[in-house]
Formats: C-alpha cells, structure tokens, sequence
C-alpha cells in the first residue's frame, strides 16, 4: 500500500517517516525544512512559499498565489490525490499556529471522509480519523491515554472496546467531549463508527 506523506512547518516528528519505494513525499512551504534536516528530501514541493527563505531549484514545485482560499497542506493533499494516493501520513501538522492545527484537523477528518485512510503524526500523539467503519489500534501499553472525538455533528454507533471505558453503539456529538482521556488495557483495542467520522487521539 504505497502513502504520501504530507510534511508541513508545524512542530515535526520523524516517528515512522520510512518511505519505501512507490510512495511518495510532498513538502509544504517550509515543511521542506524540516524535511531536509530529517535528512529527506521530497518528491515534489507545494505552496506560496512565503515561508521558505530559499526555494531548491532540483525539486518539482508547484507554486501558487499567497491569496488563495486554501492552507499550502490543503494543497499538498489535493496532489496527493490527484496522484492517485489513498493512504496519507500528515507530519508538521500540529504545534505552529493554533488555527492551522485546526485547519489540518478539519484536512484530516474531511479526507476519511472521503475514503482515504489518514493518520496525523505529531510529536506528542498520533491521530487516526475513521469514518463509517473500524479502526484496529496498535498494541500499546496499559494505560495509555486514548480520546475518542466526533469530527462533524453526530457520530452513531460508536463502539469502543479494548479500553478502560467501553462503549456500545453510542452517540457522540461535536459539542460534547464525552471520548476523553480514556486508557489502554493492555488488550487489543479497537474504535468503530457506524455513521459519522471520529478523530481518535493515541497520546505517546
């Protein structure tokens, strides 16, 4: 299953960046920093670059207007997509500015929505997003914090198992942060959704 990894100018972890061949790497503006003092280089990068001070002439680039109506990641997934992926990893996604966190959360819920499989690492925690279906978490260890956030109005038939706080086929809505701070048994874990999209934070 060939990813595309997503590098924005957030706050940057390198944990699982292992590209193989067929995947593919695409830097937003100065996400091509940290990049390359992870010591990668992308396949091609995107955005207005009014954040990289020195743009690589070596690198396909697509560049656009700083007034556009779309974040440079927003950019970088749209040609991820049109590429053909339909496994995106965000990096540098989280820890800048509060409202591009957010922005790349909305990103990463409105992809699953789409179908495409979506994960945001960040230095702190992974979030996975899952819409309509099961999400079967890695083994952890006991006790390790798992929050469970609808993305949207209303999500329906949430069943979370494996966890210190089970639930069945409940109901969780964009308003309230009933998923919160729950923990890891020790036990295969597992968070499903029958109808809506759910953000479920794994922190680290």
């Amino acid at each position: 299953m060939a990813v595309c990894y997503l590098i924005g100018a957030g706050s940057f972890a390198v944990r699982g960046l292992y590209p193989k061949d067929g995947d593919f790497i695409i830097a937003a503006d100065d996400g091509y920093t940290a990049l390359r003092m992870a010591g990668l280089s992308p396949d091609l990068l995107v955005g207005d670059f009014d954040s990289l001070m020195h743009i690589p002439r070596d690198i396909p680039r697509e560049v656009f207007s700083p007034e556009k109506d779309e974040t440079d990641l927003a950019l970088a997934l749209k040609e991820g997509i049109v590429r053909g992926y339909r496994t995106f990893r965000f990096y540098g996604a989280s820890g800048g500015r509060d409202d591009h966190t957010h922005a790349n959360l909305q990103l990463l819920g409105g992809a699953s929505r789409q179908g495409f499989d979506c994960k945001m690492i960040c230095p702190a925690c992974d979030i996975y997003a899952v819409t309509n279906g099961t999400l079967e978490l890695p083994k952890f260890s006991k006790g390790t914090i798992v929050s469970v956030f609808c993305h949207g109005d209303i999500a329906r038939g949430v069943t979370l198992k494996g966890l210190k706080y089970p639930l069945d086929g409940a109901a969780l809505s964009g308003d309230t942060p009933l998923g919160v701070s729950n923990e890891t048994t020790g036990e295969k874990a597992s968070v499903s959704v029958e109808n809506g999209t759910l953000l479920v934070y794994v922190m680290l």
